[in-house]
């Protein structure tokens, strides 16, 4: 996999690509192996966010390289250009290893190389991706999928997760290690990108639970049920149902347990509060139940998650 070919073309994300560029394009200092060589494929010449970037090669020199990164499409609204599906197409199937970064997973999926295939991109696309193309199975709560040969990330930062997944693949922990340190990040991060999910409140103002939503979040720390709900917004609990399924896209009790579980989050990032502490304060009663709860919803446990996320405020 000694030959890597970035693939762009107009309207593609500057982040990502300077990320694969940075760690396909040279190797660290410490690296005596034989490293990748690396081309950028495309029309000439390519605008790249207020880039202007001059590409060595046109698109059709992708099926000669043995791994081809597609970078993050910029608008997903629009279809990827045809010269570039065919391309990223034609180097499958000339055997090439075909990864994508964040939303250029909407370019392998029209290329049809995710069909039946699992596969994953930025969380505020992935229910994009689904609708479009339903022979893909969309997973929204990893950093990243690998396919063998098709392998897709989650958004902006994952695509470094990747990339030192295929350094890892090919040249071992050791060096990717070394590519790590160099960029001065983590080699491998637990967990999904479902820890970097904000869940907002419904924007409207105007629906018949704009009252109990700002009541709930003050009693948190209450063992509320669906009763307590229903009560407090003068319904039944079949009619409060209805209502939040129709609001905020879910269950009462689906709904509490993620503002319990975003409070927690909070709490981890700006506070030295223990998460026994921490899970009195949320309403889940015990540390093991917060430590449950969070970590199936998060994706790592709460400790991994403040080490992560511990803002210098909050610190003693």
């Amino acid at each position: 996999m000694d030959t890597v070919a970035l693939a762009v073309t107009d309207g593609m994300l500057h982040f990502e690509l300077s990320v694969a560029y940075e760690i396909f394009g040279s190797a660290p200092d410490a690296v005596t192996t034989p490293w990748y060589r690396l081309s950028v494929c495309g029309p000439a010449p390519v605008r790249v966010g207020r880039f202007l970037l001059e590409p060595d090669h046109g698109l059709d020199r992708l099926r000669y390289a043995d791994t081809v990164i597609v970078p993050g499409w910029a608008d997903v609204d629009v279809d990827p250009p045809a010269d570039l599906v065919d391309a990223v197409r034609a180097a499958h199937e000339a055997g090439a290893r075909v990864a994508s970064l964040c939303t250029g997973a909407f370019v392998l999926a029209a290329a049809g190389l995710l069909d039946g295939r699992r596969a994953t991109t930025h969380w505020a696309h992935t229910d994009l991706l689904t609708v479009r193309h339903p022979r893909v199975s969309v997973d929204p709560d990893v950093l990243y999928v690998d396919n063998d040969s098709v392998l897709t990330s989650a958004g902006k930062a994952a695509a470094l997760d990747l990339c030192l997944h295929l350094v890892r693949l090919d040249h071992g922990s050791s060096i990717a290690n070394t590519v790590a340190r160099r960029l001065v990040v983590p080699p491998h991060r637990d967990g999904g990108q479902a820890q970097f999910v904000t869940t907002p409140l419904p924007a409207r103002t105007d629906h018949p639970l704009a009252a109990l939503f700002p009541w709930v979040l003050e009693r948190l720390d209450h063992p509320l049920s669906v009763e307590d709900l229903a009560r407090q917004a003068r319904m039944s609990s079949r009619n409060l149902g209805r209502h939040f399924r129709s609001v905020a896209g879910t269950t009462p009790l689906r709904w509490l347990l993620t503002q319990r579980i975003r409070r927690a989050q909070e709490l981890l990032e700006t506070t030295d509060d223990t998460v026994d502490a921490i899970a009195s304060a949320t309403g889940m009663g015990t540390a093991a139940t917060l430590r449950r709860h969070f970590n199936r919803a998060v994706g790592v446990p709460p400790d991994s998650y403040r080490r992560t996320f511990r803002s210098p405020a909050g610190r003693l």
